[in-house]
C-alpha cells in the first residue's frame, strides 16, 4: 500500500505550460516538479512525461496529447496527471476538456490535478 491507500500504478504526467518553443521553461519545470511530487507522495509510477506547448485549444490537435490518448488506449496508464484543467483545454474551450476527460474515463483512465489547491480537495476531471 502507498501513503494514501493507493496501489502503485503507472501514470502519465502531462505538461502543457510554456507558451512558445524556446520559452524559459519555468512553468513547465514547475508543473513537472509538482507532478513528480504528487506521484511520489501517492506511490504512483510515472511511466512517461509528455509535453506540449500551451496555446492550441483543442487537445486532439496537439502531438503530446495524442500520445497521452495512445497510452490510455493501450492500457499502459491508469491516470493522467496534469497541473490544472486549463492545461487540457482553456476555459474558453472547456467542452473540449470535458470531451477528453470523458474519453479517458471510457478507457478506464482518471485525470488527476496536481496543483495543491485542487489536489488537496481531491478534484478530478468530470
Amino acid at each position: 500500500m502507498t501513503p494514501h491507500g493507493e496501489t502503485a500504478s503507472p501514470v502519465v504526467l502531462y505538461v502543457c505550460a510554456d507558451r512558445a518553443r524556446g520559452a524559459s521553461g519555468e512553468a513547465a519545470q514547475r508543473a513537472q516538479t509538482e507532478g513528480r511530487a504528487f506521484a511520489r507522495e501517492r506511490g504512483l509510477t510515472i511511466a512517461e512525461v509528455v509535453t506540449d506547448t500551451y496555446g492550441e485549444p483543442d487537445p486532439a490537435q496537439r502531438r503530446g496529447w495524442r500520445r497521452v490518448r495512445q497510452l490510455a488506449q493501450t492500457g499502459r496508464v491508469t491516470a493522467v496527471l496534469v497541473r490544472w484543467p486549463s492545461a487540457i483545454a482553456p476555459e474558453s474551450a472547456r467542452e473540449l476538456r470535458h470531451r477528453e476527460a470523458a474519453w479517458l474515463r471510457d478507457q478506464g483512465v482518471r485525470v488527476r490535478y496536481t496543483w495543491a489547491p485542487l489536489s488537496a480537495r481531491g478534484v478530478e476531471a468530470r
